[in-house]
């Protein structure tokens, strides 16, 4: 019996195909200034290049603190999401603690490494300052049927992060990300999303953006649907993150149309929903400014 079913769903791919024809349809009627600075105000800006360094994602931090006095009008990012060793890097120089700081743990983007490796890297990353915590499913686990032990590798770093926050005496979220692109079916998609929220998840992420295909629409609906399915059984509401393939300032009005029709109004804040992009800003700046932005 898959995960999904427990919870009485299955992708009906078929109706969500034509739902999403019908959000494709509307999208120009929906993008207004409002809504494209609505989506800035959603993002993780995010710089997980191979040649980051100590200056270089310092300078990031900078612009974004400088943002609001450059552009009063527009929304800080929810926060700025680097590789784990420069969480201190971004805690120390972030001029507002709204702007969370966000890494990727876990033996990004892979997941492919010993447990307590994965383990070590999340703790030094939430002592390092991390406000979020972005992990990669076990796919050497699930794409090999062992549900049991992907789902427990989600459950222990839900408790190391739960360890060392306490102890740090904050709260720190966990965003479990799918890799939906090498998933394949949106039956393995629904149960991957379930997997993840069952054992602690806060947030659930289509992607690394370091595979070839990452967030799609459709793969975006079927992971709201599973999200309403939980709320529905447990009460908890759990978070969705697109990230990786968002092209255009349309892209993020699509899945922000996406997140609202399925999941409602509720779900459009930053509490519950983020992209994680490193270009979109600056398209967003240039749809609404009208003209070409290079802010970050």
């Amino acid at each position: 019996m898959s995960i999904a079913s427990k919870y009485g769903y299955t992708p009906d791919k078929e109706a969500i195909d034509r739902s999403l024809a019908l959000i494709a349809e509307g999208l120009e009627g929906i993008a207004s200034e409002k809504v494209y600075k609505e989506c800035f105000g959603l993002m993780d800006q995010t710089t997980l290049a191979n040649d980051d360094t100590p200056a270089s994602v310092r300078r990031l931090v900078e612009k974004v603190n400088s943002f609001a006095k450059d552009y009063p009008s527009w929304p800080l990012p929810a926060s700025i999401c680097v590789y784990p060793n420069f969480a201190s890097v971004v805690a120390s120089a972030r001029a507002s603690r709204d702007v969370h700081v966000t890494t990727v743990a876990g033996c990004f983007p892979t997941s492919q490494s010993f447990l307590e490796v994965k383990l070590h890297e999340i703790e030094l990353a939430v002592r390092g300052g991390a406000d979020e915590i972005d992990i990669v499913l076990a796919l050497n686990s699930f794409l090999a049927g062992d549900y049991a032990a992907a789902g427990a590798e989600i459950k222990a770093s839900r408790d190391c992060i739960d360890k060392v926050a306490a102890e740090l005496g904050r709260p720190v979220l966990l965003k479990v990300i799918l890799e939906t692109g090498l998933l394949q079916t949106p039956e393995a998609i629904a149960d991957a999303s379930f997997l993840a929220m069952e054992n602690g998840a806060d947030f659930i992420k289509t992607s690394t953006g370091k595979v070839k295909v990452n967030a799609t629409p459709l793969a975006a609906y079927v992971m709201c649907e599973s999200i309403k399915k939980y709320y529905e059984a447990t009460g908890k509401k759990v978070g969705f993150k697109a990230a990786g393939g968002i092209a255009s300032a349309l892209d993020a009005v699509c899945y922000l149309s996406i997140v609202g029709s399925v999941l409602g109004e509720e779900w459009l804040g930053k509490n519950l929903f983020r992209f994680g992009v490193s270009s979109l800003a600056n398209k967003l700046l240039s749809v609404v400014e009208q003209k070409t932005v290079a802010y970050f």
